[in-house]
């Protein structure tokens, strides 16, 4: 008889345990999902510019599964949410390109002083 209440008793406090346990992984999903809608939310603030864009069925079907899954309410939001972070992603690359267009527009420059000089030379001669 001992032995049955023991067990009950062990049965319970597993319950107990097990109940306690999916509480507090709910209790994290949920400040995870909020935490992730504040991310989202903020990273969308900004949004100003107005684009028309393509893209394939693929592209497409992903999109619309982060519709779906609640974690943008338009594939605008995701698109725009996604390029954000390809961009940021992408950050070594982009400050190359800075460099490069930075040393284009310096070149741009020189060619038209040495423009305007040479005219300004033959407007003389």
């Amino acid at each position: 008889m001992e032995d049955k209440n023991k067990d009950s008793k062990d049965k319970k406090h597993y319950q107990s345990k097990l109940s306690e346990f999916g509480d507090q992984v709910e209790t994290f999903a949920l400040k995870t999902a909020e935490s992730v809608r504040n991310a989202i939310d903020k990273a969308l603030e900004a949004r100003n510019t107005v684009l028309t864009i393509r893209v394939n069925e693929e592209s497409n079907k992903k999109l619309n599964m982060l519709v779906e899954s609640g974690l943008f309410r338009s594939r605008s939001e995701s698109a725009a949410f996604l390029i954000e972070q390809g961009i940021k992603s992408q950050e070594a690359l982009f400050n190359k390109i800075t460099n490069k267009l930075e040393t284009i527009e310096k070149i741009r420059e020189e060619l038209k002083t040495i423009i305007s000089q040479e005219i300004g030379q033959n407007k003389k001669a």
